[in-house]
């Protein structure tokens, strides 16, 4: 089963939706707020993902700007920055698409087709 992490009111997050459905993809939908992801779970998924920790950053979000993230993040220990991300379901990147196999932060058409 596929689990679809995201921001109901994200506007990429709705197209990224619409896109599984059209496609008639199963999955699980999970509120990255509601239901923030845990540090087990992102240091799962990042290790998954085969990417940096810094790409499951919400890097455009408002949260991450007021932190002053940019500049702090290279300065913080791996474990400070997954203690952050589960801090706050809006600091994680989203949508997240996660099945077997892979982990997939953000709506890349492209990428999501190859897993899919």
């Amino acid at each position: 089963m596929i689990l679809f992490i995201e921001y109901p009111k994200c506007s990429t997050c709705q197209k990224a939706k619409k896109w599984l459905q059209e496609r008639k993809v199963e999955f699980q939908d999970r509120h990255i707020v509601e239901e923030r992801p845990t540090k087990e779970e992102l240091k799962k998924w990042v290790a998954a993902s085969g990417l940096p920790l810094k790409r499951f950053f919400n890097t455009s979000g408002m949260k991450y700007k007021e932190l002053g993230l940019k500049d702090r993040l290279p300065t913080m220990s791996e474990e400070e920055q997954y203690d952050l991300l589960a801090s706050d379901g809006m600091l994680v990147k989203r949508p997240l698409l996660i099945g077997d196999g892979f982990v997939i932060p953000g709506f890349k058409e492209k990428e999501w087709l190859e897993k899919l």
